[in-house]
């Protein structure tokens, strides 16, 4: 299971990469995957200090610390 968090914890920081802040819910589409990986992934990108979320109404945005 960790090395399936990490691919795509690699796959959620190509896509904010390219499409910058976004929604998890918006995250989860566009790299394809469930809502439970998608934020373990992000746990991981955030204890690395790779992401920044934000709580944006009912949903969180994340993007890439640069």
């Amino acid at each position: 299971m960790i090395t399936e968090i990490g691919i795509t914890a690699g796959d959620i920081w190509h896509h904010l990469d390219v499409h910058g802040k976004s929604s998890l819910s918006d995250v989860a589409k566009g790299i394809d995957t469930d809502m439970e990986r998608v934020l373990m992934s992000i746990g991981w990108l955030a204890r690395e200090g790779h992401v920044i979320i934000e709580r944006s109404g009912r949903d969180y945005q994340v993007y890439l610390r640069r």
